[in-house]
């Protein structure tokens, strides 16, 4: 049975362990900052500048879990609003190996790490994908890798 709203979208069978996928691009303003920080991560390095500035980072940083988000957004422009994806599963080996400071722009890709199907549900597949995002100078600021659901076109594995 096909679903209507995925038909026209790459399905599990039609990745490839080794593709690499461009996230593009974003840049993060200081007002990103304060506006992500103030709900999610209100710590002094987060949303007060002359306290920032006296910190381990030296200046107004993004969270890491901001960077998280962009990342991912950046994902499902690129990737996951493309193929027929049920959501994810969870994640691994999450690193910051840098701050991304106002002004930083971010990008990278992520790797198609692993396919495998579910040993229980045979319409569903999982792909493992390894994230590396980096900021305008190519420092890594974030690794990561992520499992996702995604829907076989065929139930036969």
């Amino acid at each position: 049975m096909t679903n209507p709203v995925t038909q026209n979208r790459r399905h599990f069978e039609d990745l490839v362990v080794g593709e690499v996928i461009a996230l593009g691009q974003t840049t993060v303003t200081r007002e990103m900052i304060f506006t992500f920080a103030r709900e999610f991560d209100p710590l002094p390095f987060h949303i007060d500048e002359e306290a920032a500035k006296k910190s381990l980072l030296g200046g107004l940083a993004s969270s890491g879990w901001q960077t998280g988000a962009l990342s991912l957004r950046m994902l499902v422009d690129s990737f996951l609003g493309k193929i027929a994806s049920a959501g994810g599963l969870g994640f691994e080996s999450l690193k910051w190996k840098n701050p991304v400071m106002a002004g930083d722009t971010i990008g990278g890709t992520v790797t198609i790490a692993a396919l495998r199907r579910s040993g229980s549900h045979p319409q569903w597949g999982i792909v493992t994908l390894d994230f590396d995002i980096r900021n305008q100078s190519d420092k890594p600021v974030m690794t990561m890798r992520l499992s996702n659901l995604v829907e076989c076109r065929e139930m036969a594995a």
